[in-house]
């Protein structure tokens, strides 16, 4: 039987082949039972295969002889729903490929097709400043040859994988913990997951954020205060956030705003594990874990005079540094395909993201790490009126938040990336193409949309128009 005829089972050949092999990306197309039914002459030069020799075969077998690894065929399979993955082929190619689960009108799985393209280019620019750890956490169950979730942190990168394997032994023991990095790595997640994973599981977190409570009231709040401690107290006085978090955990973020006379008092509990509270004469014994976080050059502080030395090494007994978002490139779709399950649900909408657009996502180089991608995420989901999220959609709104940052964004990174990536797609579909609405079709967008990018990309008009 002919590859033709195998996969004529199950969709109109004579239709959709010829599309399907007209397109620049990688297609795969398998059946439910996980053989291989067709792919196109872009998917048998990406993995360097014939479609003759795959043709029967299963993505186990392919996986086994690691012509990719792994296989998103199979997950789909299990999982019964549309997965983006980042892997690899046989000679070491970074690969983004989509598979796609086609269900027929009584419900049941009929193929999978996958779609996939080169983007080693883009996570080498992004992982090239991403520093190796010795610390290497390969062989570890919980992390190995799958992505990590919990709590809401995804490792599917060696960094944050190494972050999470050294998160878990320190959540064990009682030592302080300074967490470090940029402003919306998820320090919180890591310090949520200490006090969860640990032993004092049971007893309160209690996070503080010391840049967010004024000068003059951050001593009562932290240690509390007795009945007629200063005018305007209550009554029966207060208890602060230690004493709240008998037992359990505190939590400091942005520790470096604290004042230069509560670090004083900070080193002092830590050192003799009780508090006083404004006003009071006795000291309140404590039993908590101090973890603290900053999105700040700790060391540099202490240096200029803005913090203590002797409070800084004490704060930082074990550091946790979580990498920003740029030097994680593979927890990039995994984390956008999470937040856009929960913003799917959270607001009853059933938006998917074509793999052009997370391609584009990828080249993003996320200044305002995950919190950032959050926004982002959510934004599109509310504002994309179709129900696929596409690479035009995606080409406005982040050049739109890249207007909108504070930080200088250089000329290598988000427009210039995002015009040279656009323009070698219009490059190459200009020279496959006879015509604007042949590109338009194939690229998914208006014919007047490309016309309008070919003229300001200065790139000849198809003759045949």
């Amino acid at each position: 039987m002919t590859i033709e005829n195998r996969a004529a089972q199950h969709i109109r050949v004579g239709e959709i082949l010829p599309i399907l092999e007209s397109i620049s990306d990688a297609v795969f197309i398998d059946s439910s039972e996980g053989t291989c039914l067709w792919c196109n002459s872009t998917c048998e030069e990406l993995y360097d295969i014939s479609s003759e020799d795959i043709a029967g075969r299963t993505v186990e077998e392919l996986e086994q002889e690691g012509i990719f690894s792994p296989s998103v065929t199979r997950r789909v399979l299990d999982e019964k729903r549309e997965l983006t993955i980042i892997h690899e082929n046989k000679k070491g190619v970074r690969l983004l490929t989509t598979g796609t689960p086609i269900f027929g009108d009584d419900g049941q799985l009929l193929m999978v097709i996958t779609t996939s393209r080169d983007i080693t280019r883009i996570t080498q620019r992004q992982g090239e400043h991403a520093q190796a750890d010795p610390d290497d956490v390969d062989n570890m169950d919980d992390f190995a040859g799958a992505d990590f979730v919990h709590h809401g942190i995804v490792a599917r990168s060696k960094p944050m994988r190494n972050v999470m394997a050294l998160t878990r032994r320190l959540a064990s023991v009682n030592s302080t913990v300074l967490i470090t990095g940029e402003s919306g790595v998820g320090k919180g997640l890591i310090a949520r997951t200490l006090h969860e994973e640990g032993p004092r599981w049971k007893a309160p977190l209690v996070t503080v954020n010391c840049g967010a409570i004024p000068e003059n009231l951050i001593e009562s709040e932290l240690f509390g205060y007795v009945a007629g401690a200063f005018t305007g107290s209550r009554s029966g006085g207060k208890r602060g956030y230690f004493e709240a978090a008998q037992g359990g955990t505190i939590f400091l973020d942005e520790i470096s705003e604290l004042p230069l006379n509560l670090q004083v008092k900070l080193l002092q509990v830590i050192q003799e594990r009780q508090i006083t509270p404004v006003g009071a004469v006795k000291a309140i014994p404590i039993d908590v874990r101090i973890i603290s976080a900053t999105n700040r050059d700790l060391a540099t502080l202490v240096q200029s005079g803005k913090f203590r030395e002797d409070l800084y090494y004490r704060l930082n007994v074990v550091p946790i540094e979580v990498p920003p978002l740029r030097e994680r490139p593979e927890d990039i779709v995994p984390l956008i395909r999470m937040n856009l399950e929960k913003c799917n649900r959270d607001l009853h909408e059933h938006k998917s993201i074509s793999a052009e657009a997370i391609s584009t996502l990828l080249q993003y180089p996320w200044p305002g790490n995950i919190r950032e991608l959050q926004n982002i995420v959510e934004r599109l989901v509310i504002t994309t009126s179709g129900s696929v999220i596409t690479d035009e959609d995606i080409f406005i709104f982040i050049k739109e938040a890249a207007g909108k940052n504070t930080r200088a964004v250089s000329d290598s990174s988000l427009t210039a990336a995002l015009q040279r990536a656009e323009k070698e797609i219009l490059e190459e579909a200009l020279s496959r193409y006879g015509s604007t609405r042949a590109m338009a079709r194939v690229l998914q967008v208006s014919q007047p949309t490309v016309v309008r990018k070919l003229q300001k990309y200065g790139l000849n008009r198809p003759s045949s128009d």
